[in-house]
C-alpha cells in the first residue's frame, strides 16, 4: 500500500466527498526476547524507575544517593533548621497528647495489656522517622489493625486464660506482618495491595467501625460477661442478655470525654477523688513503668500456632500497609510532595519487625494522628521523634498517674476515633459512579458486620476479583459510525448523529484479547454480523462486504487471540466478506505478523492506520471494481 496514495470517497447517504490520504501502518521496531523480558519486568516491578537518579553520576555521588534512598532522613536532615524544629516540637507534643490515650485504648481493643499500646507509640515512630518518606505521617497503633489482630488470635487463644501465650502470638504476628510489608517493598510487589479497591476499603472500614463501637458497649454499659465474638448479632445478643448488668449504671457513669487527653486527665482525677472504682467504675489498674523490654525471645516460630500467626500477620500487614500508604499519599498530595510507595512498605515493615522485638504490636500511619500532625504544622518526620520522646517520658515517670483511668473513657475514645471511618459522602459518590463498586462496598460492610472482620474483607476482595474476571472474559465491543462531514468514527449508541456506512460493519474491541475471552468475542462478532445483515435485508441496503475491527484499544494478544483473528478471517471469506484490521498496536501487530506465515492477515488491503482511511480506501476499490464491471 503506497503511503502517499490518496482516495476520494462518497459516504452515502450524505454524498460528502472526502479526500483521504492512506498511510502505511509501520511495524514495531524489532526487539530480542531478552529486551522484551527486561522491558516487561521493568514496567511491572520498577514503574517509578528508582535507578534513574544514579545515571551519569560519579561513584561517590552514587553512594550518597544510595544512602539517601535507603535512609530519607539523610536527604532532609542536613538542611534541618531551628525554625523547622519549633514547628515539629509543637506538632509532636500535639500528636503525643492523642497518641497516649489512643495507644492505651487500642491495646485494650487488641486484648493486650494497655502498656503495650504505649510501647508501640515509642519505638516504631523512631524507626519510621529514619526510614519513612512522609513528613506528615504519624505512626502508632490503629483501631482496625488492633481489632483484626485481637479477633483473629482470640478465636484460638483466650487473652484472659492464657495472657502470656496471647502476648507471644501478638508479637509474632506483628513480626510476620512486618516481614510481609518489607518483602512487598523490597520485591517491588506493591501492586498486590491494589486489589483492595477504594469501595472495598470504605465498606470494610465502615463495618469495622460499627463493630469496634459496639464492642465498647462492654465498657460503656459496665457489662462483665460480654461476648468474645466480633459479629453484630453476638454483640447485640450479649447486650440484651445481660441487661441486668448494664442497667445497674455506676454512680459516676456520666464521666466521659471531649478531647482524648483532657478526658483521660479529668476522668482519672475524678475517679481518684471520688473513689469511683468502688462504685462500679472499671479502671485500668497499675501499669508497668519503664521503657520497652526486649521481646525477641517471645517470638513464636514453631508449634501448632505458626499457621495462625502467619495468617494473622498477613491480614493485619496488608490492611495496615494499605491504610498507612493511603494516609501518607493523601497528605503528600495536599502539600505537593511525593511519597515513594515501596519505601513506605519497607519503612513500615522494618518498623513492625523491630517493634515486635521491643514489645510492640502492629503499627502503621494513623489517619487521625496524621491529620492532627498536619494541622499542627509538622514540617518533617522529627514530629514523630518528639512524640516518641514524650511517650518515653510518660513511660519513665508518669505511669502511676494512669492507674485510675476508667475503661469507660477509653471506650469513648475508641468510638470517637472510629466514627470518622464511616464515610457516607464517599459511599454516595460510589453509588453515583459505579453500582457494581457500590455492591462490593456493601459486601465488605455487611460481611464484616454479620460474618467476621477477616472473612468479610476476603469476601469483598473475592467479589472485586470476580469483577476483574468478568471484565476480562466479557470485553466490550461497540459498533462505530461516521460523524457526517468528518473522517471520525464513534460509537453509534453514544453519538446519535453518527451514521453507518453501507456495506461496512465497523467494530471496536476495547480490551486485550486472550484465551479467557476469545470464545465470547467470536460469538459476539458473529452476532454483530447476523444483526447487521438482518437490518440490511430489511432496509434493502447493499450487502455486507467488509468487517472492520478497530484494534486501537487492544493492548495485548496471546496465541488464542491470534487464532481467533485467523478463524474470523477464514469464516468471513467463506461468506463473501473481508476482515480488515485497523491500528493493531506494538505487541499485537508483531504477534500477528509472526503468525501470518501465509500473508493472509497482514495484507496491505486488510491493514490500515485509521478507520477513516480503511473506509476511504476500500470504498474506492469497490467503486473502481463496480465501474469496471459496468
Amino acid at each position: 500500500m503506497d503511503p502517499a496514495q490518496s482516495n476520494v470517497v462518497s459516504l452515502d447517504p450524505q454524498r460528502v466527498e472526502i479526500a483521504m490520504e492512506v498511510h502505511k501502518l509501520a511495524p514495531p521496531p524489532p526487539k530480542t526476547t531478552l529486551q522484551k523480558l527486561k522491558s516487561r519486568l521493568k514496567e511491572t516491578f520498577f514503574p517509578d524507575d528508582p535507578l534513574r537518579q544514579f545515571k551519569g553520576q560519579p561513584l561517590k555521588k552514587k553512594w550518597i544517593l544510595g544512602a539517601q534512598y535507603i535512609f530519607p532522613i539523610l536527604q532532609w536532615g542536613p538542611n534541618y533548621s531551628l525554625k523547622l524544629l519549633k514547628s515539629d516540637i509543637v506538632s509532636g507534643l500535639t500528636i503525643a497528647s492523642l497518641a497516649i490515650p489512643q495507644g492505651i485504648s487500642y491495646a485494650k481493643l487488641a486484648n493486650l495489656p494497655p502498656i503495650v499500646g504505649l510501647y508501640s507509640s515509642f519505638v516504631p515512630p523512631l524507626v519510621y522517622a529514619v526510614l519513612g518518606s512522609s513528613r506528615d505521617l504519624a505512626v502508632g497503633p490503629v483501631s482496625i489493625a488492633s481489632l483484626i489482630l485481637g479477633s483473629m488470635l482470640r478465636k484460638e487463644v483466650s487473652p484472659t486464660k492464657e495472657p502470656l501465650l496471647f502476648l507471644q502470638l501478638a508479637f509474632t504476628s506483628t513480626f510476620f506482618a512486618g516481614l510481609v510489608q518489607a518483602s512487598l517493598g523490597i520485591l517491588r510487589l506493591g501492586f498486590i495491595i491494589d486489589f483492595l479497591s477504594k469501595a472495598t476499603l470504605i465498606g470494610f472500614m465502615a463495618g469495622a467501625a460499627i463493630i469496634v463501637s459496639l464492642q465498647q458497649l462492654k465498657s460503656l454499659l459496665g457489662i462483665v460477661h460480654f461476648t468474645t465474638q466480633m459479629g453484630l448479632v453476638p454483640v447485640l445478643s450479649s447486650v440484651f442478655h445481660n441487661t441486668n448488668e448494664s442497667l445497674r449504671k455506676p454512680k459516676l457513669f456520666w464521666v466521659s470525654a471531649g478531647a482524648p487527653l483532657v478526658s483521660v486527665i479529668l476522668s482519672t482525677l475524678l475517679v481518684f477523688a471520688f473513689k469511683a472504682q468502688n462504685h462500679g467504675i472499671s479502671i485500668i489498674g497499675k501499669l508497668q513503668e519503664g521503657l520497652n523490654p526486649l521481646s525477641w525471645n517471645m517470638l513464636h516460630f514453631h508449634g501448632g500456632y505458626l499457621g495462625l500467626v502467619m495468617k494473622t500477620g498477613l491480614v493485619t500487614g496488608i490492611i495496615s500497609l494499605t491504610e498507612g500508604i493511603a494516609v501518607g499519599r493523601t497528605f503528600a498530595a495536599l502539600n505537593d510532595y511525593q511519597v515513594d510507595g515501596n519505601k513506605e512498605m519497607m519503612a513500615i515493615g522494618l518498623m513492625n519487625m523491630v517493634g515486635s522485638c521491643t514489645s510492640c504490636y502492629i503499627t502503621t500511619g494513623a489517619f487521625s494522628r496524621s491529620a492532627v500532625n498536619h494541622n499542627a504544622g509538622a514540617k518533617t518526620a522529627v514530629s514523630n521523634i518528639v512524640m516518641a520522646v514524650t511517650v518515653m517520658v510518660t513511660l519513665l515517670f508518669l505511669m502511676p498517674l494512669f492507674q485510675y483511668t476508667p475503661n469507660l473513657v477509653l471506650g469513648a475514645i475508641i468510638i470517637s476515633a472510629v466514627v470518622g471511618l464511616i464515610d457516607v459522602p464517599a459511599a454516595y459518590l460510589i453509588w453515583k459512579i459505579d453500582k457494581f463498586d457500590f455492591f462490593v462496598m456493601l459486601c465488605a460492610f455487611f460481611g464484616v458486620i454479620f460474618i467476621s472482620v477477616q472473612n468479610g474483607l476476603a469476601f469483598a476482595v473475592g467479589i472485586s476479583i470476580v469483577k476483574i474476571l468478568l471484565q476480562m472474559t466479557r470485553p466490550k465491543t461497540v459498533m462505530l459510525g461516521n460523524i457526517p462531514g468528518t473522517d471520525i468514527y464513534r460509537n453509534l449508541h453514544h453519538y446519535k448523529e453518527a451514521k453507518r456506512i453501507p456495506g461496512f460493519l465497523i467494530l471496536s474491541i476495547e480490551a486485550s484479547i486472550n484465551f479467557a475471552n476469545t470464545t465470547y468475542l467470536n460469538e459476539r462478532i458473529s452476532r454483530w454480523i447476523q444483526e447487521y445483515e438482518a437490518e440490511e435485508e430489511v432496509s434493502k441496503q447493499s450487502n455486507l462486504l467488509f468487517v472492520i475491527l478497530n484494534m486501537s484499544a487492544v493492548s495485548s494478544i496471546d496465541t488464542s487471540g491470534v487464532s481467533l483473528i485467523k478463524d474470523l478471517k477464514k469464516t468471513m471469506e467463506k461468506q463473501g466478506m473481508e476482515l480488515v484490521l485497523v491500528n493493531p498496536v506494538g505487541e499485537v501487530m508483531e504477534k500477528l505478523q509472526r503468525a501470518d506465515q501465509a500473508h493472509e492477515i497482514m495484507k496491505a488491503d486488510c491493514l490500515y492506520l485509521t478507520v477513516g482511511e480503511a473506509v476511504a480506501s476500500l470504498s474506492s476499490t469497490v467503486k473502481a471494481q463496480t465501474s469496471n464491471h459496468v
